[in-house]
């Protein structure tokens, strides 16, 4: 094998995981009090991710909900992925109505029920279960 070869093939494993991302829609940035509730009104699956730029624990979250979704693509056909930046809405009514004690918060929603939420937790497992009772409830 050529050196270039080597190269080219090294490349495209850099490059293959940021490929494999661009395929998983982006969620949506929470930007307006009514936008969960118009979701939840025309029948929608809602996943809502409290984050900050800054948290660990958060970037974690993202992590695996990104993993979650690209290896199922049941869960962007069924559910609607939100992103609530807590600096920003920390007080806001949204995290009022759910009562969100904190940043790194996970909910999974549909009609008028909280079906199930995560408060800081990381676990693969433990979001997929949470992802899961978005898809039985669509």
């Amino acid at each position: 094998m050529k050196r270039r070869d080597v190269i080219a093939l090294g490349m495209a494993a850099i490059l293959m995981p940021s490929v494999a991302l661009a395929k998983v829609p982006a969620p949506i940035e929470y930007q307006d009090e009514g936008e969960v509730a118009k979701l939840l009104s025309q029948g929608k699956t809602v996943f809502v991710v409290f984050y900050t730029d800054w948290c660990s624990t958060c970037r974690a979250q993202e992590r695996v909900i990104e993993s979650l979704r690209q290896s199922n693509p049941a869960y962007d056909k069924n559910i609607v992925f939100v992103k609530v930046n807590w600096d920003f809405y920390s007080i806001s009514k949204i995290a009022k109505k759910y009562k969100i004690p904190r940043r790194s918060t996970l909910l999974i929603l549909r009609g008028n029920k909280e079906l199930g939420r995560i408060v800081a937790g990381t676990s693969k497992r433990q979001i997929r279960q949470l992802m899961n009772l978005g898809l039985a409830n669509a």
